[in-house]
């Protein structure tokens, strides 16, 4: 019955879905008969393979090398074209268990699933890998429905990272073995445990400057989806497998225990191990399930997005864009809507090495926007840049904006062009929270630079460690074009400091 019910919510709420970032061609890539791989080697009409992607990568010879939840890797040929018609499949691996990460290492791959991180290797050349190696192990696999494990990524210093799901159902065991927590590849085929206080850590992501981040899941301690990043010695925010502080290799041990019932800026200051995401996601505007990063570095081939991450949402079936700075040692940074109505839930993320974004979908277990079980689905650029709010910068007294184009110096001047509020979340054991505390906030200045491209905010009442929802629904470009997204939703972990 809860299925059903939060089904009937989503189709609700599809209506209110932001539509699709101009400029931008999403490509459905398993049409036709190349949505029917087979299960033998290689790729044969009719037989049928649900391609439920939990990973991807590149093959040094351009080929994609997709993870399927049922347990395989199969190499696809045949990318180039503008549609789906004359794919090619190789499966390259098969009977792992549900391996939710792929990630190529030289002459192999490594994926990640329930009871290890596996290398794959073919040594004969034949497109099969013929070696299953053990690369590292450590964690508590209890059976759970819910005990998945994810990755693995590389940072910029070279370390790969895997994160772990908290138990969840029945044979849930959170008391040990690291549920809820990411952690490296240590020596000898170690996990060696980093950071503490996750629900469901499905995705992970290096950013420009090779800091590793992690995207998490609303749930029990979690009021809304947030981006975390994972660095030695952290807690977030859910609290139920921190029994593993206890055990021999534990970077951190909480000075307390974590309140319940309070709202969330109140809750960071009884626990000092426990950091703040850089971004939160506010639930249902910014989706509702994120699930993966991808960093935008294609020297301008996909837009002038270039060190921003993009963030795939599941239940919306959509995919968002996260622009990060560092105040005062902190990351934060702001959240916009992107890309909605891809065919599946978007699990996996990945630009390929033409410059466009692949987005990998499946919806088995769970529910979500649109009309398949499964896709793969590919995002060009078409060389037109829309009207869109580039960056929002963080100021002592508000906010500078940068936009993609000029703006009409006479709307972006004008403070009633924007409007400012800010919330904050109940921080408890409870599934999920609504925004609260919530203040509107007045706008005093809107200052347009020289060249049209930013706008400096006078914010009145900003407040750290709170959501500031902006809405620039009165602004225009020098054309007359309107915003397609005219939201953005800043993390405000800290107010800078007077220059």
């Amino acid at each position: 019955m809860k299925l059903i019910l939060r089904t009937i919510v989503i189709l609700l709420l599809a209506a209110a879905i932001p539509a699709q970032e101009p400029g931008y061609r999403i490509t459905d890539l398993l049409t036709g008969r190349a949505s029917t791989p087979s299960r033998s080697l290689s790729w044969q009409p009719g037989a049928g393979l649900a391609m439920e992607v939990s990973g991807m990568d590149w093959t040094e010879d351009g080929r994609l090398a997709v993870a399927i939840r049922k347990g395989e890797v199969w190499l696809i040929d045949g990318l180039a074209a503008e549609s789906g018609d004359g794919l090619r499949f190789k499966r390259f691996a098969s009977g792992l268990h549900e391996p939710l990460g792929l990630l190529r290492d030289g002459d192999s791959f490594l994926v990640t699933q329930r009871t290890e991180l596996t290398r794959l290797r073919d040594t004969d050349g034949d497109d099969v890998a013929d070696e299953y190696l053990c690369e590292a192990t450590g964690w508590n696999v209890s059976g759970a429905y819910h005990g998945y494990a994810y990755g693995p990524r590389r940072d910029g210093r070279g370390d790969l990272w895997m994160s772990l799901n908290l138990d969840m159902g029945e044979h849930t065991d959170n008391t040990k073995g690291w549920r809820g927590w990411a952690g490296l590849r240590g020596a000898e085929g170690s996990f060696v445990p980093m950071a503490a206080g996750m629900r469901s850590p499905c995705g992970l992501g290096a950013n420009r400057e090779g800091d590793m981040f992690c995207v998490d899941q609303q749930g029990t301690w979690i009021p809304t989806t947030p981006i975390y990043h994972l660095r030695r010695g952290v807690f977030f925010l859910n609290p139920e497998g921190i029994g593993s502080q206890n055990l021999p290799g534990s970077p951190l041990r909480l000075s307390g225990e974590p309140p319940n019932r309070v709202p969330y800026p109140e809750a960071l200051g009884k626990v000092p191990e426990m950091r703040p995401p850089a971004v939160w996601l506010p639930y249902n505007k910014m989706g509702r399930s994120g699930t993966d990063i991808a960093l935008c570095d294609q020297g301008g081939r996909f837009g002038p997005f270039d060190g921003q991450l993009f963030v795939g949402e599941f239940t919306d079936a959509g995919v968002n864009r996260v622009f990060l700075e560092k105040v005062e040692g902190e990351y934060q940074g702001a959240a916009f809507p992107f890309l909605s109505g891809f065919a599946s839930g978007v699990v996996r993320l990945r630009f390929g090495p033409d410059g466009c974004l692949y987005v990998g979908m499946s919806n088995r277990g769970w529910s979500s926007l649109g009309t398949r079980a499964y896709g793969l689905q590919r995002v060009r650029w078409e060389g037109e840049t829309s009207f869109a709010i580039l960056e929002m910068h963080a100021k002592p007294d508000g906010f500078e904006l940068v936009f993609t184009q000029p703006v009409d110096a006479a709307t972006a001047s004008e403070p009633a062009s924007y409007s400012f509020k800010s919330y904050t979340y109940l921080y408890s054991n409870a599934y999920g929270s609504p925004e609260i505390e919530t203040q509107n906030l007045k706008v005093v200045h809107a200052r347009v630079s020289p060249d049209r491209l930013r706008v400096r905010l006078g914010v009145e009442g900003l407040r750290p460690l709170y959501v500031h929802e902006l809405r620039a629904e009165g602004v225009v470009s020098g054309s007359g074009t309107r915003l397609a997204h005219p939201d953005a939703y800043y993390t405000l972990n800290r107010i800078p400091r007077e220059p």
